[in-house]
């Protein structure tokens, strides 16, 4: 378990020298940068602000959309909440490391003990590696200069689709993530900067209600054979 842990944090951990390079090139100070990693270690939420900025969006428009994000978390903590029963004085600390990989790896074990010490070990590794590669991507990107010359402008877009991607498990969340990828591209053109993103959380409840026609159609249907069928059965009878 120790070392699973330890895997996840170290693999996830070194997507932060992209965010790193990406924020200095949208830019922020490299101070700035470790700040947002050392307070905010929300990492799809880092990337999304920090995109907006890069593009020219608004602040408040990039910071929301960051928020918006960001606001998983507080459901991954009302699980971890029952799961890791910590004492109260240690629960302000520990949901600073409420992510997707320390939610992933809790979850995961068969026990609470094995499930706090995941908590620990993930969040401990991933933070310490998290914050250590943004400061040298940050000073990387600082001393290169112009991140758009060396194709690093593309880093960002490309680690948040590596942490995404294997959180689409389902056929529901694949078709979630399809229709927010059209929805954002599809307004980018006649929306500002920032705007586009917060549009394709529109893509949740439309194809919720898609998937929700479709079984009820579905459902309509095979209520519809089993009277038939029940039908032909009782003719059947009379017949004899």
């Amino acid at each position: 378990m120790v070392r699973d842990a330890l895997g996840v944090g170290i693999a996830v951990g070194l997507s932060g020298f992209a965010f790193g390079v990406t924020s200095a090139g949208s830019g922020l100070t490299v101070l700035q940068t470790c700040a947002l990693s050392l307070l905010a270690f929300t990492g799809a939420s880092q990337f999304a602000l920090v995109g907006a900025l890069a593009g020219g969006g608004n602040p408040f428009t990039a910071a929301a959309g960051a928020f918006f994000l960001g606001v998983r978390n507080a459901f991954y903590g009302l699980r971890l909440s029952q799961l890791l029963a910590l004492p109260r004085a240690v629960r302000p600390f520990a949901a600073h490391w409420v992510i997707d990989e320390t939610t992933a790896v809790s979850l995961a074990q068969p026990g609470r003990r094995s499930a706090r010490l995941g908590f620990v070990v993930t969040g401990l590794s991933l933070y310490t590696l998290w914050n250590l590669t943004t400061l040298a991507g940050a000073v990387g990107a600082e001393a290169i200069g112009d991140t758009d010359a060396w194709g690093l402008d593309a880093a960002g877009p490309a680690a948040f689709l590596a942490l995404l991607a294997p959180m689409l498990r389902t056929a529901t969340e694949r078709a979630i993530a399809a229709v927010a990828v059209l929805l954002g591209l599809g307004l980018l053109p006649v929306l500002p900067v920032g705007v586009p993103v917060l549009a394709s959380a529109l893509a949740v409840p439309t194809v919720l209600y898609v998937e929700g026609r479709r079984a009820k159609g579905e459902d309509h249907q095979a209520r519809g054979e089993d009277h038939q069928a029940k039908g032909e059965d009782h003719q059947g009878r009379s017949g004899r």
